[in-house]
């Protein structure tokens, strides 16, 4: 060891350095990854069943819908199926607070959707929310409950 070149060791320093920064920037997430895929899954089956009034899910989606349960559609579709797969595969800590803070905010849509389907302006209630809506709201909430702790589980840089 006592004829390795000064430089030869400094390169092996960066190189170890690099790529501990680079494993940093990425999370593993175990047995969680089956319960984020089982969510999404729930989310793409509930699009084929009813979500307000005996409409399906898909035709919400593509506005048989109005108001909030079609904003809530495309925020499930996007949040729970389409972010989750990117952040899975690039398994980057930023998205998965990315996904964590997107997963609230279609969870309160979700919600309100929820209570909207059930309330009129008038003195009859709603009609309701059909199965499809509410298993994708827990699908939502589910998927924001993983991801919160998922991203809040990064070990603090040294």
């Amino acid at each position: 060891m006592s004829g390795e070149d000064p430089d030869d060791l400094a390169g092996l320093r960066e190189e170890i350095d690099d790529v501990g920064r680079s494993a940093a920037k990425r999370f593993d997430p175990g047995a969680g990854a089956l319960t984020i895929a089982v969510a999404a899954l729930a989310i793409l089956v509930s699009l084929a069943l009813p979500w307000v009034d005996g409409v399906q899910g898909l035709s919400v989606l593509f506005g048989a819908g109005d108001g909030l349960p079609e904003v809530f559609a495309y925020a499930a579709v996007v949040v729970g199926v389409l972010l989750p797969a990117l952040t899975l595969t690039l398994r980057r800590w930023a998205l998965a607070w990315v996904c964590a803070l997107a997963s609230f905010a279609a969870s309160v849509a979700g919600v309100l959707s929820i209570w909207t389907t059930q309330t009129t302006t008038g003195h009859h209630p709603g009609p309701g929310p059909g199965f499809g809506l509410v298993l994708a709201v827990v699908a939502v909430v589910v998927l924001l409950v993983k991801w919160l702790k998922l991203a809040a589980s990064r070990p603090p840089m040294q």
